[in-house]
């Protein structure tokens, strides 16, 4: 199981929230670049990038920011937040991002996903964000009807590499993440999926590893409170 070490971005600088909400912003660093190059030294086969103006915006806001760290680091970096039409995706990926994701058009347009995951082969993942298990888009602002299994059962064929499921009632309060419904997403399609919201010790990592379904795990505020020591995390990991 993979960890990708998470890097938002609001305004320039790495911040993370509590339950999506941009009034809870804590800045953790006002040096992404720096950020993400520490995590790639500690040894990270990925670094995750969101783009929280962008994802408000519809577009990308913190463009700069994200390119500075893809000149600074030579690890792949997957970007979601504000991509919402295939000139962004194909701007995105001609600057060096291994992967865009797509959260928002997933709902809103899921035939744009169909499109980009055929146009660039392995590039293109679907974040889907839910509370209670239905979908939210729009930076969270807005919910919907549509059940997270069933969303993602509709990319089944699509090609896309990978579900980034991420619990909103989990984000960034440290409570752990939702193993069993991530656990059963997984079960449910054959696209690999990723854990994201509320991983905050090494033990929550070792709980989504342990279910043998789950591809991969994101990590933000623990990191950077120390709750989770990122070499022994990625040590457990690899064993």
């Amino acid at each position: 199981m993979i960890l990708y070490p998470a890097i938002d971005l609001k305004d320039g600088q790495a911040v993370r929230l509590v339950h999506g909400a941009m009034e809870s912003a804590t800045v953790f660093n006002d040096n992404p670049a720096a950020q993400a190059r520490a995590f790639q030294d500690a040894g990270c086969e990925w670094v995750h990038l969101v783009d929280l103006n962008g994802a408000f915006a519809g577009q990308p806001v913190n463009g700069a920011a994200v390119e500075a760290i893809l000149a600074t680091v030579t690890v792949p970096c997957q970007l979601g937040g504000g991509i919402r039409d295939l000139a962004t995706i194909e701007a995105w990926l001609s600057k060096g991002l291994a992967r865009v994701i797509l959260g928002t058009v997933a709902v809103e347009n899921p035939d744009l996903v169909r499109e980009a995951a055929r146009a660039f082969p392995g590039k293109v993942a679907v974040g889907i964000d839910a509370r209670g298990g239905r979908v939210a888009t729009r930076g969270w602002a807005e919910e919907t009807d549509v059940m997270a299994t069933d969303l993602a059962r509709r990319f089944e064929d699509a090609g896309v590499a990978a579900i980034i499921y991420t619990d909103i009632d989990r984000d960034g309060a440290m409570g752990g993440p939702n193993v069993e419904a991530t656990d059963a997403l997984a079960r449910a399609v054959s696209i690999p999926v990723i854990a994201s919201g509320g991983v905050s010790s090494l033990a929550d990592l070792q709980a989504l590893r342990d279910k043998g379904t789950i591809a991969g795990a994101i990590s933000g505020r623990a990191l950077y409170d120390g709750a989770i020591d990122l070499g022994a995390a990625l040590s457990a990991l690899r064993d």
